[in-house]
């Protein structure tokens, strides 16, 4: 008994710690645009009944299941993200922009991964490419995704600015001209995508999963999908992170002293030997 104790707390308390590492990566990106919260979702792992009745006699009358049925712990199910939209932060920087919709993402081009992924974080930037051209991207530096691929300025400019239906403007010499529309998708079934790090998303291999990406990843149906001079700040609760961090602390705690109380017991029973 006291190896079944040690193997179902040692194989819970490494997946407690998996949940503790998730809530500190909460807390430490709370002032990081666009930021979905992360939540542990717990499963059990396999059961198996020991059967302590031998005699049928036992059995009759017997209204709940016979035996003991023991699990060997529990492990981190899944880990789901949380995609409601954050508190508004104004900047008045004019390549901050805001999705007003919380299944709504920016397309990024990751060159390193061949792939388009997505984001929330609408914190852009312009990078030189050449010596009279200028890329917008984003903090990591990867080119934001427009509707005509990545966007690109060519020429010296007064001023730029990102309306509501995601054109970029740029002013020159005091005329106006529009170089490009950012790309946003709406993501029907958002908890499909999966976190990458440095606050990107991708979605899995639909075809495995029986699901066409015509159906998933589709154009917006109004013209305003965002906000300009204003970022999506984390929508991480500290009062519930620090509640969720307490509770899982006393359930590694609980399951480490399992573990020292089944210890002492099997000492006990070699001295009693």
């Amino acid at each position: 008994m006291s190896l079944r104790i040690f193997g179902q707390a040692s194989v819970t308390m490494n997946q407690i710690q998996q949940q503790i590492d998730l809530i500190a990566n909460n807390l430490a990106n709370m002032q990081t645009p666009g930021y979905k919260a992360r939540s542990a979702e717990f499963s059990s792992l396999l059961f198996q009944n020991i059967n302590n009745l031998s005699a049928q006699e036992n059995l009759e009358n017997r209204q709940t299941p016979d035996g003991i049925r023991v699990g060997v712990g529990a492990r981190l199910g899944s880990a789901n993200a949380n995609f409601q939209i954050g508190v508004a932060q104004t900047t008045e920087r004019s390549l901050d922009v805001m999705l007003t919709n919380e299944n709504h993402f920016f397309q990024v081009q990751n060159n390193e991964q061949d792939e388009v992924q997505y984001t929330r974080d609408g914190a852009f930037y312009l990078q030189p490419i050449n010596e009279n051209t200028v890329m917008l991207i984003t903090k990591d530096g990867h080119p934001v995704v427009g509707v005509n691929g990545p966007i690109q300025i060519n020429g010296n400019i007064d001023s730029i600015q990102i309306s509501q239906n995601g054109a970029v403007s740029v002013s020159r010499d005091g005329q106006e001209e529009i170089v490009g529309t950012i790309a946003v998708s709406e993501i029907t079934q958002p908890r499909l995508l999966e976190s990458i790090g440095d606050n990107l998303f991708r979605l899995p291999n639909l075809a495995e999963l029986g699901l066409n990406l015509g159906d998933i990843v589709q154009i917006p149906q109004t013209a305003d999908v965002m906000e300009s001079g204003t970022l999506e700040m984390a929508n991480v609760n500290l009062a519930e992170q620090m509640t969720q961090l307490m509770t899982a602390q006393r359930a590694y705690q609980f399951n480490a002293r399992s573990i020292t109380m089944a210890d002492q017991m099997q000492g006990l029973i070699n001295q009693i030997r």
